[in-house]
């Protein structure tokens, strides 16, 4: 496609260059930020937000480090303030950039 083969041991960022074609990893990113602004702008008592915030108490604890959930990263982020956060449009889009990079570097 591009004419390029093996030997020329082009990096994957640069293909991503020439082509015009957005790396998918940020793309779903980038995707999943604005699912929880969605989520976070809800205030018609709808299950979404519950599951967010819901944190499981049945049974013995396993031994080691829970899982990380999504919205550990999300409040990694956007810290305790993710419901605030996701209402003000402008400061929500201003995390996202930050949250991207971070999301892809851990993936």
């Amino acid at each position: 496609m591009l004419g390029v083969s093996p030997r020329d041991q082009i990096r994957n960022e640069e293909f991503l260059r020439r082509t015009r074609v957005t790396d998918i990893a940020q793309r779903v990113a980038k995707l999943k930020w604005q699912w929880a602004g969605h989520i976070a702008r809800r205030t018609d008592g709808r299950w979404g937000l519950k599951v967010l915030e819901w944190r499981p108490r049945t049974g013995k604890r396993s031994v080691g480090r829970p899982p990380t959930r999504w919205t550990d990263y999300i409040r990694r982020v956007a810290r305790s303030r993710f419901k605030q956060a996701g209402q003000d449009h402008v400061l929500w889009n201003s995390l996202q950039k930050t949250y991207v990079e971070q999301w892809t570097s851990i993936g």
